[in-house]
């Protein structure tokens, strides 16, 4: 599962990619014989094991940006790609920088998946009460099932931070599986509410060959990370700056 948040020309930042690197890796997935794949296509394979494709791809963006329109989304028509957008809810029709409801349509129409991000994108092991917490997710549910005409059942965690508490209230709100920004693959064993993705970044050289290698080596480059930070935890961190992630 791969994991973008904006595309554009302007933004020179960790969570943009240019166009041209954008099309590079979707060029790339096209030539190499990927088929993108819906979120209840994963989850019925983790959960049911049902076949997917054998290069199966989830293309994910976060937040979503006004760019995924006017630059990401023609490309992804042009190699035949689809991908889901994790919306906050609050944030559509709101800011110049983030989708409207029109434009949201007319991708659905053009096989883009949309669901959710929250209310305000407030990160939900920050919530003050418990209530704030429901109202996060519960609310942003009722209002993109009411725009969007169907039923929302994944969520993207923003900046990717949960706990058990998090996973719980998710649960009840009616989500059937949440995404994390863990580095790493999902399979049958994985938890349908802490489920990995791969991000790829940008704003700097190389983001072809950081992409190819997150995509190739994932696993590797999980075990490298969560090494990392178990040196890091434990007080050694010039062992822990030798080790290199992409």
């Amino acid at each position: 599962m791969l994991n973008y948040h904006q595309i554009n020309d302007q933004d020179h930042n960790s969570l943009t990619l240019s166009s041209s690197e954008f099309e590079a890796q979707m060029k790339y997935l096209a030539k190499e014989g990927y088929t993108s794949i819906t979120p209840d296509e994963l989850a019925d394979y983790l959960q049911y094991n049902k076949e997917v494709p054998a290069k199966s791809i989830l293309i994910t963006f976060d937040d979503g940006y006004k760019d995924n329109y006017i630059n990401a989304y023609p490309i992804l028509q042009k190699y035949h790609l689809s991908a889901t957008i994790f919306l906050i809810s609050d944030f559509v029709n709101t800011y110049d920088r983030y989708l409207t409801w029109d434009e949201i349509h007319e991708m659905e129409q053009g096989g883009i998946n949309f669901e959710g991000h929250t209310m305000s994108h407030l990160v939900l092991t920050q919530a003050v009460s418990d209530a704030e917490l429901q109202d996060q997710l519960e609310k942003s549910k009722q209002a993109l099932e009411w725009r969007l005409g169907k039923k929302i059942q994944y969520l993207a965690y923003p900046c990717g931070f949960y706990n058990q508490h998090v996973i719980d209230f998710t649960k009840a709100a009616g989500y059937r599986a949440a995404f994390t920004i863990n580095l790493g693959r999902d399979t049958t064993s994985s938890t349908l509410y802490s489920l990995n993705r791969i991000p790829v970044f940008g704003g700097g050289t190389h983001t072809f060959m950081h992409f190819w290698l997150r995509l190739k080596f994932t696993q590797i480059f999980d075990s490298l990370q969560n090494l990392k930070a178990f040196l890091l935890k434990t007080g050694k961190p010039s062992l822990a700056q030798l080790i290199y992630i992409p």
